[in-house]
């Protein structure tokens, strides 16, 4: 009956006493104003939302205190009439002008380089609204800078995720513990990550808002998500805070949003007033209304004798209709000393390596409890994630490994696969609320150190000739054959190679044209490289043919166009006679 009412009162029927003491209820009870069901994105199950955030993703905030104020009931204006809003509203309902700027410049841009994210504005706006209020209703100098800095409490593991200084005080100005900075409320290490520079003026500030906005997008729209779809969104959101309760409130402001808004003068719009309190675990469990079924928790009543006061509980007795499940027993919890409290790099160095071989690092992770110790038999779980077809040691993309005394854990070895680009190792320890760390690495094509012919025989043609003789070389690295050896084979003027020539020899394509470059050649399991046929067309003279191996090895050979040299006649000794032509009898 309550959501009934709920509904009803988001149609405007907010006049009569029992619409009254509904708003009062919903207000109490910090209920969402939409729920997970409204809006084009659609509901979603945050049960499988909180497991997919869980096995790939960090929290964007540390899981930061944010605000938990609702929206109006009554919703600033008609479905698809945003645009004809009117300038002037209540600053709840209105958008900072800079602000909403940058929230729909994020969207536009987003669109551009990821268009199968279908990123709203106005989860943006949503978000942006619930980690800052707006930058504090749109608090932002000319540049869109927040003014003060926006900084979160020290995530020093007291009522907080405990989370050790990453950036040096660079971003938040605490060198001890990280905190959540600016308008969409980043740590630092997340921003080292995820930073931008929207606003083009060669920095990536969390504290501005362009950069912030953009940075956000681009975060939400990870893992290949569509925000179209109801259980990434979800997902997306969860991977920003993991709370149910963070998912309902921004739920409830990307409905309202989505129903129309305004634009308001930077500086008047209102701070939220209910910050949230993080519970000792975050870990997501069905909403209620959010699946499938009917939901089972009682909805809040309103007290019948204290019109607008806080909704009294329901029944608590055994055997009174309550269906609240009984209580369990007290358990003991795990001290400081046994909790897990965050996970750091331990002095992984650059991860590199030639295609084919082994990575000389191997990555290595350090977990520490609520105190700050090292902690050991943390089960850590290692992830290759990427297209270049390395693994570890074994050929397994994943591998678990439990953290030692000193509460290090260190990965099997990498090994390269055989396609150069670029992939990421993730580390992920923690249940409930897991902690994650990405390392970027990179393949790169096998590469010889030398390249030479076989073989020193001239190279002549005559004009409009083939030349008879191939050109083969071999690639060498460390004086070892270099196998699969990518080649460039260009036609050039001078003897540094620096300019293409187009004259003289060339190779033809599939269609018989000349080709002065050639970019597909690759040694074989010998290191060894047999050219194509060359050819000449009618210009005379020297010319050269240089060829550069990856990783800079290099070779310039000579091929010479001439025309072949005429024989002269022989010359008769004085008071001799020429020979005479001896006629053939014919038959």
């Amino acid at each position: 009956m309550a959501a009934h009412i709920r509904r009803r009162l988001r149609k405007g029927a907010a006049t009569t006493a029992v619409a009254a003491a509904a708003v009062a209820a919903l207000a109490a009870s910090q209920a969402p104003a939409a729920t997970l069901a409204e809006g084009p994105a659609g509901g979603g199950d945050p049960k499988a939302a909180g497991e997919d955030t869980a096995s790939t993703d960090g929290a964007a905030t540390g899981n930061s205190p944010y605000y938990t104020d609702l929206p109006p009931l009554v919703t600033p204006n008609k479905p698809g009439s945003s645009s004809s809003l009117p300038a002037a509203g209540s600053a709840e309902a209105g958008i900072p002008a800079t602000v909403l700027a940058a929230y729909k410049q994020a969207e536009q841009t987003v669109a551009t380089t990821d268009p199968g994210c279908r990123l709203p504005w106005q989860l943006l706006a949503a978000i942006g609204k619930v980690e800052s209020g707006h930058a504090r209703g749109g608090r932002v100098d000319a540049n869109g800078t927040a003014s003060p800095p926006i900084l979160g409490p020290a995530l020093n593991g007291q009522g907080f995720a405990l989370i050790k200084d990453t950036d040096g005080g660079a971003y938040d100005s605490d060198a001890v513990h990280d905190r959540a900075v600016g308008p969409m409320q980043f740590i630092p290490s997340t921003w080292a990550s995820w930073g931008q520079d929207a606003n083009g003026d060669g920095r990536k500030d969390p504290n501005n808002i362009h950069d912030a906005a953009l940075a956000a997008g681009r975060y939400l729209c990870a893992n290949d998500r569509d925000l179209a779809i109801a259980a990434d969104l979800d997902r997306a959101v969860l991977s920003y805070n993991r709370s149910n309760e963070y998912l309902r409130t921004v739920r409830s402001w990307f409905s309202y949003y989505q129903r129309g808004t305004h634009e308001i003068p930077d500086g008047t719009g209102t701070l939220p007033t209910s910050p949230s309190t993080p519970s000792p675990s975050t870990s997501p469990s069905p909403l209620p209304g959010a699946g499938s079924g009917p939901s089972t928790t009682p909805s809040p009543k309103p007290s019948p004798d204290k019109p607008g006061g806080k909704p009294s509980p329901g029944p608590s007795k055994p055997g009174d209709g309550s269906t609240s499940p009984t209580p369990k027993p007290p358990t003991s919890k795990p001290t400081p000393a046994e909790t897990f409290g965050s996970l750091e790099n331990a002095g992984t160095g650059p991860l590199r390596a030639t295609a084919g071989q082994t990575f000389d690092e191997r990555v290595t992770v350090l977990a520490r409890n609520a105190l700050g110790a090292p902690l050991g038999k943390v089960p850590v779980t290692f992830t290759v994630t990427g297209n270049t077809g390395t693994v570890f040691a074994g050929g397994k993309k994943t591998v678990t490994v439990r953290t030692g005394s000193d509460g290090t854990a260190t990965a099997p070895e990498l090994r390269a696969g055989e396609k150069a680009g670029e992939f990421t190792v993730t580390a992920v320890a923690g249940t409930g609320r897991p902690r994650t760390l990405t390392y970027a690495a990179t393949v790169t094509a096998r590469q010889a150190d030398a390249i030479a012919r076989t073989d020193e025989k001239a190279l002549v043609a005559a004009p409009g000739q083939k030349f008879a003789d191939a050109v083969t070389v071999k690639a060498t690295y460390q004086d070892a054959a270099a196998a699969g050896v990518t080649v460039t084979a260009t036609m050039v003027k001078d003897p540094l190679g620096l300019f293409d020539n187009d004259k003289g020899p060339y190779f033809k394509d599939a269609a018989g044209k000349p080709l002065r470059t050639l970019t597909t050649l690759t040694t074989d399991a010998e290191g060894v490289l047999r050219l194509p046929e060359i050819f000449a067309d009618d210009t005379e003279g020297t010319f050269r043919l240089r060829l550069t191996t990856e990783g800079g090895a290099s070779v310039t050979i000579e091929l010479t166009v001439r025309a072949p040299e005429e024989t002269a006649p022989e010359e008769t000794a004085p008071g001799e006679t020429a020979p005479e032509a001896t006629a053939t009898p014919e038959a």
